[in-house]
């Protein structure tokens, strides 16, 4: 498949949404989910030595070391243990956090090297080895697969079953996470 980095770019800054503005923290790591997406895409341009600029390459790397911690933390901290608490056995939703938080840790783990490749390239033309660019694409892929479970798994489940006072508290604690204070009043959820 093959990505127009200027559009992607610019989806990218796009799609950053405003915590405070938004009402259902459950919508914010959506939003995550989708700029998660995208940067998988701008991952995907730089491995297919397509032109990427600078931008592109910041972009990616503030995301994998700003955005991407806090996102999983949310999860970690709050969306997981508020989904074991109001899940019913027939959820089933043990094995698939299990399988997450394994997911996470790898994430974690493979950050650091995947940055230090895209600081490596940092918009400039030339190619990354070919070990790089397989390291690059699994790690793309790798974040897609988590992406899918949690989109089409995690979510709709938490949306049914965690409370109004669930995600108050969800919200509260994502918007200290990024030193953000108390809501606006008027924006619970």
């Amino acid at each position: 498949m093959k990505h127009d980095a200027k559009q992607t770019s610019a989806d990218v800054k796009a799609k950053q949404p405003n915590l405070t503005k938004l009402q259902n923290p459950l919508d914010f790591i959506a939003e995550d989910h989708m700029l998660e997406r995208e940067v998988c895409a701008i991952i995907d341009t730089i491995v297919s030595n397509a032109s990427t600029g600078k931008m592109d390459c910041e972009r990616v790397v503030s995301f994998l070391t700003e955005r991407l911690p806090q996102h999983l933390a949310d999860e970690e901290i709050d969306l997981f243990p508020m989904m074991l608490e109001r899940c019913v056995p027939e959820d089933e939703i043990q094995r698939v956090i299990d399988k997450l938080q394994s997911d996470h840790g790898h994430a974690l783990a493979d950050t650091p090297a995947v940055v230090a490749l895209i600081d490596s390239k940092d918009g400039s033309s030339g190619g990354l080895s070919k070990e790089a660019c397989a390291q690059l694409t699994e790690f793309a892929v790798h974040a897609r697969r988590h992406l899918i479970l949690e989109n089409a798994i995690i979510l709709p489940i938490a949306r049914a079953r965690l409370t109004k006072h669930d995600l108050d508290i969800m919200r509260q604690h994502m918007l200290e996470r990024r030193s953000l204070g108390l809501p606006p009043e008027g924006l619970e959820c």
